[in-house]
């Protein structure tokens, strides 16, 4: 007599979520994606397709024209060089402080500890705009309105709070004991943060720097207050398209693309030494 084969049940359950969280993630790609394709479709289209009532989807035609023109329309590498200085300058100042700061308050007990916490988090609750009449106030009051070093320094005040929480973070993490065997066999307290501290944490000062990075670089609001027209960053050249014509889109588009790069080229360097970091970072602990 022989046994009756039972039918044998597919996993279904487990693919139809799978699937479920594959179209989720597609669509957030295709939202998030949409308009860094637009732009880039407008900077190389031609101008008179930018202002089409019934624009198309698909490139019609590949021009430079409108990078030329957001060349001649005014100065570009002006502003870019000075959104590179303030923004190198935020990232060098903010990582050396803030990765002090937050040693500091991960590692040692002090009075007021977790005031200073509270209050790291309660400078990043208040609105950037609330804080532009005091910071032009107190600018001009120390001769600093309308130069790098004062934008710079505006930067750090809302950049800095986030860098020291965030690298406390990371540091929160490390175990004490890696120091603590260390100083055991002879480094000092500095050394051991230089030799076993430091390598764990390359990975979080990356991101960190990224993220303080493409603040500073993209920041608006500030540099177009605090900073004259001959003085002015690469964001506040990117709102001078307005001519006698009207708005010109296709070269404010070109524009864009052209600011979006350095931020583009750093990330792709980044990406290779934040996995480098994590990798030398795993060896050494």
């Amino acid at each position: 007599m022989s046994a009756v084969a039972t039918p044998r049940r597919t996993p279904s359950g487990p693919r139809k979520s799978k699937l479920g969280w594959n179209v989720l993630g597609l669509l957030v790609f295709v939202t998030a994606g949409f308009p860094v394709y637009w732009m880039l479709n407008t900077a190389f289209k031609p101008a008179k397709d930018a202002i089409d009532p019934d624009p198309s989807l698909l490139p019609t035609g590949v021009t430079l024209d409108n990078f030329r023109r957001a060349l001649d329309i005014a100065d570009f590498w002006g502003p870019v060089g000075r959104s590179l200085i303030v923004s190198l300058s935020v990232v060098v100042i903010g990582i050396a402080v803030g990765m002090l700061a937050a040693l500091a308050i991960s590692r040692f007990a002090f009075r007021g500890r977790k005031i200073v916490i509270v209050g790291i988090l309660a400078v990043q609750m208040i609105p950037l705009v609330a804080m532009i009449i005091p910071v032009f106030l107190l600018l001009n009051d120390l001769d600093q309105y309308d130069k790098l070093s004062g934008l710079i320094i505006t930067y750090l005040t809302f950049i800095l709070p986030f860098t020291v929480w965030t690298l406390r973070g990371f540091i929160v993490n490390i175990p004490k004991e890696l120091e603590e065997a260390a100083m055991v066999d002879g480094c000092s307290r500095t050394g051991a943060f230089v030799r076993v501290v430091f390598p764990l944490l390359a990975p979080g000062m990356v991101a960190t720097s990224v993220y303080a990075f493409i603040q500073a670089w993209n920041e608006y609001l500030y540099a177009l207050m605090l900073m004259s027209q001959k003085n002015q960053t690469a964001t506040v050249w990117l709102g001078n398209f307005t001519t006698k014509h009207g708005t010109e889109y296709a070269p404010m588009m070109a524009g864009a693309t052209m600011m979006a790069v350095p931020i583009v080229v750093l990330f792709l360097i980044v990406q290779r030494k934040m996995a480098a970091g994590l990798t030398a970072g795993a060896v050494k602990g």
